[in-house]
């Protein structure tokens, strides 16, 4: 087949399925599994937002003024997360999912406030650190055969390892 005989297949194939939008013949992984793989981190960072605006309003003490401005700022960056993660699923065909009810579940972060200062941040670096090991093993899934999502997760990766080090000092 010659080059220009190429390029009119793929113009061809462009042409077919075209609701499909970004989703062509040739995406190599499950979708399902995909979108599924994708509603954990989804779930994991809707609980971490909730997670850090909770401890942002509860904060007291001392020492907490600087320590609540970290946490509304990681709120904010973990919803960026939410947001990137929710378009990258409705690109794939599927539903973002943001029932309540279901967070906790899909989620593989836990949500848990801890009552003191000390005890939020301990609470808020567990979740970082579990999010970062999650990540990591969803970039592997996602590797060369999904590059879009991959490079979205290492880009989140970066910004939750981070978190964790902020959190850390």
């Amino acid at each position: 087949m010659t080059h220009s005989q190429q390029i009119q297949a793929l113009r061809e194939r462009a042409r077919q399925h075209i609701s499909q939008g970004a989703i062509t013949p040739d995406y190599q992984l499950d979708r399902e599994q995909s979108i599924r793989i994708l509603n954990e981190a989804l779930a994991t960072e809707l609980v971490c937002t909730l997670r850090y605006q909770f401890h942002y309003f509860m904060a007291t003490g001392i020492h907490s003024q600087a320590v609540k401005e970290e946490f509304k700022e990681h709120a904010h960056e973990e919803q960026e997360h939410a947001e990137r993660i929710a378009e990258r699923i409705k690109q794939l065909g599927g539903k973002p999912e943001m029932n309540p009810a279901m967070l906790t579940d899909l989620s593989h972060s836990e949500y848990r406030e801890g009552n003191t200062l000390a005890e939020m941040i301990r609470e808020d670096l567990i979740a970082e650190r579990i999010a970062v090991e999650s990540y990591r093993e969803m970039i592997r899934y996602f590797g060369e055969r999904d590059p879009t999502s991959r490079v979205m997760m290492e880009e989140i990766l970066a910004k939750e390892e981070e978190h964790a080090d902020e959190l850390t000092d």
